[in-house]
């Protein structure tokens, strides 16, 4: 989940790094208020999930409170990428004597956090990264043992960085590393991290994401932002499509029919696995097909809960076929999968063997399975075709 600036600042702060001064407000007589207690010109800045705030003019300069005022008041009521702002985050305007940038964001394929810092702060981390590589600093850490400052020291200092700012720059940078992997973070970034005409640094804005399902057990966290349980932080609304498949799901309690999303192609999937659901849309994709969704089953679900799942993803728009596979599993069962797609195919009016393009589900009762796939001449594989092939196939079954 994603958090707005107003409250990525405030899990920053409560870290121990400072920050700019500032506050929320949902009013424009709030943002006046807030502009009072910094006693100075502000930045006005629209609280929403989604980039491009200035250009669309959704941050704002004021000098004086009726000022900010007046911006809030125009601001709260500006749509921006289709969103509209929470409110707005009233900040005060810090003389910037340098921009930095410091980062932590996960690295899935050494499976390890990495600090990334760079000494030019305020844009991209990605467009410095690809034009300036030199001057992005980057480091690996556990999020298991104890983590040394002297890590943060070493990332900061091989982008240049020395003397006093270094002092001062490494406690911020290893505050942002613990904070990363205390609070369950798969982003933690401030950008700029500003270094001030004194000296010191201050975090002038701050983004941070955080597992979903790291919710539980950062609830105190989140009620004191006033995170609703209800709310998904997603870059959009969840489409009707996918507000089924989260029904499809609280149905039952056995199994999991979850992280149902939607797109435009015509196969439909029903894989899972953990990674090797990733692994097998982009394999679908790369072999020419078009998912029409991605999902994930798995877990032993109910022949109940797999037969919603598949009739959910037949009957979406557009979608020819579907294809139903997994890696390997310890406690899914194949006869049961197998059971509920047949039966969604059935109850719908299709043939089996028409609907379903490829059944790749290697597991418990797969002799079972494989017996009652048969008997409805679905074409399926079994553990000696890789997923990769699987894929094929099923991109294959249903030209583009």
């Amino acid at each position: 989940m994603r958090f707005y600036e107003y409250e990525s600042k405030e899990i920053v702060r409560r870290a121990g790094i400072p920050t700019s001064k500032g506050g929320f407000a949902k009013t424009a007589q709030e943002a006046r208020a807030r502009a009072e207690e910094v006693g100075g010109p502000v930045v006005i800045k629209s609280q929403v999930l989604t980039g491009g705030r200035m250009k669309a003019g959704g941050v704002q300069f004021a000098d004086a409170p009726d000022e900010a005022a007046e911006h809030a008041a125009r601001i709260l009521e500006l749509e921006i990428n289709g969103h509209m702002p929470r409110g707005v985050l009233v900040d005060g305007r810090v003389e910037v004597a340098q921009e930095y940038y410091a980062g932590v964001v996960w690295d899935g394929l050494r499976k390890q956090p990495v600090m990334l810092f760079s000494d030019m702060g305020g844009i991209d981390i990605e467009e410095v990264a690809e034009r300036h590589p030199d001057h992005v600093g980057r480091g690996h850490f556990s999020n298991v043992l104890p983590f040394s400052d002297f890590q943060a020291k070493q990332v900061i200092a091989s982008v240049g960085v020395t003397g006093r700012a270094l002092t001062r720059l490494t406690p911020i940078l290893t505050r942002l590393a613990r904070l990363f992997v205390q609070r369950d973070m798969t982003l933690a970034e401030i950008n700029p991290l500003a270094q001030l005409a004194d000296g010191s640094f201050v975090a002038v804005d701050a983004h941070m994401e955080m597992e979903n399902e790291a919710r539980g057990r950062h609830a105190e966290l989140l009620a004191d932002l006033g995170v609703g349980e209800e709310e998904t932080r997603e870059a959009r609304e969840a489409t009707p499509f996918e507000i089924a498949g989260e029904e499809v799901d609280a149905q039952d309690h056995r199994g999991v029919a979850g992280n149902v999303t939607e797109f435009d192609g015509n196969l439909g999937l029903v894989i899972g696995a953990g990674g090797g659901s990733l692994t097998l849309f982009d394999a679908v994709r790369a072999h020419g097909g078009k998912p029409a969704n991605y999902c994930e089953i798995g877990g032993n679900p109910s022949v109940a809960k797999a037969c919603g799942l598949a009739k959910l993803v037949l009957q979406k728009p557009g979608v020819e076929k579907i294809a139903v596979m997994m890696s390997i599993v310890s406690n899914t069962r194949v006869d049961i999968v197998a059971r509920g797609v047949i039966k969604a195919c059935v109850e719908l009016g299709y043939e089996p063997a028409d609907k379903i393009a490829i059944f790749r589900i290697p597991g418990a009762w797969e002799e079972e399975g494989f017996k009652i796939l048969e008997r409805y001449g679905v074409p399926y594989a079994d553990r000696t075709v890789s997923l990769n092939e699987a894929a094929k196939r099923a991109a294959e079954a249903v030209p583009a």
